[in-house]
């Protein structure tokens, strides 16, 4: 892991930086991670910056960080990726991160209130006020900054490109080997009746919302009013559409058939069970000073 220490030095907090640059921003957008390193080294003289080649080389440098403030350059998986080692390190509630979007997907940041561009974002972390968020912790230890879907939603129609997960670049010669080994492989059987997460029981606050007699379509989290989140399910339609059932609350458990979520921008799971729970004003981001 290359570590790139700027000239000069200065007491103030604000120059005491480590820009963490997420090897898939490096490969994904060069131009705009240099755009940011610029920026970011102009204005904050005591900035260090780290360009880990992997996962493992990352945490190891959140973990050296001192009393450095960290800034993460990469995209929404690297940004919950921070949060979660963070968290893990029981360190998350005195480091307020930063963030500068570059990569493939960056929804998230931007539903955050981050800039989309690399000056603005850049410039954010170093002229920006710390935004105090609420967070999803499960009891497995993972985080959900944004929202929860289950099942997971947004996955790739047949029809769509195929993607190498390392850098999310469209790879047409995948799509093709694929297409060749379903053309080679013997069909699946069909699924069995009610397999998937079509019986679920979603629990808010230790009250049941919907239980395992009732088969459903979806089931949303997002944040809801400080300190709660907002759960939503749609039960499966039977002739007219029925209405989805709603609730806020601090503590979600679902349970049932093993079913995968969509957590921010990863797909986990299956699981049997699995309980989440808010945690207010865990974790603080960098964000525009109004």
């Amino acid at each position: 892991m290359a570590e790139v220490a700027t000239s000069g030095t200065s007491s103030a907090t604000s120059d005491q930086l480590l820009v963490v640059i997420d090897p898939v921003a490096r490969r994904a957008d060069g131009e705009s991670v240099r755009i940011a390193r610029d920026v970011l080294r102009a204005g904050a003289a005591g900035a260090k910056v780290c360009l880990p080649d992997g996962p493992e080389e990352f945490a190891r440098a959140l973990a050296r960080r001192g009393s450095r403030r960290p800034v993460v350059v990469g995209d929404d998986r690297a940004l919950v990726r921070a949060v979660e080692l963070l968290h893990r390190q029981r360190e998350l509630a005195g480091c307020a991160l930063s963030l500068v979007p570059v990569g493939g997907s960056v929804s998230l940041a931007r539903a955050l209130g981050v800039p989309s561009g690399a000056v603005a974002a850049a410039r954010a972390v170093l002229d920006g006020a710390e935004r105090r968020m609420d967070l999803l912790v499960d009891d497995s230890d993972g985080v959900v900054l944004g929202a929860l879907r289950i099942p997971p939603l947004g996955s790739p129609s047949p029809g769509s490109p195929a993607r190498d997960p390392a850098d999310g670049v469209p790879r047409p010669w995948l799509r093709t080997c694929r297409s060749l080994v379903r053309t080679l492989a013997p069909a699946r059987p069909p699924a069995a009746p009610g397999s998937g997460p079509t019986r679920l029981r979603v629990e808010v606050d230790g009250e049941t919302l919907v239980d395992l007699h009732q088969s459903v379509e979806a089931v949303s989290v997002v944040p809801g009013a400080s300190g709660t989140a907002h759960v939503e399910v749609r039960p499966a339609s039977v002739g007219a559409e029925a209405s989805a059932l709603s609730a806020e609350g601090r503590t979600i458990t679902v349970s049932g058939a093993h079913f995968r979520y969509r957590a921010d921008a990863t797909v986990s799971g299956p699981v049997r069970t699995r309980t989440w729970e808010v945690r207010e004003g865990a974790w603080g981001l960098t964000v525009p000073a109004r």
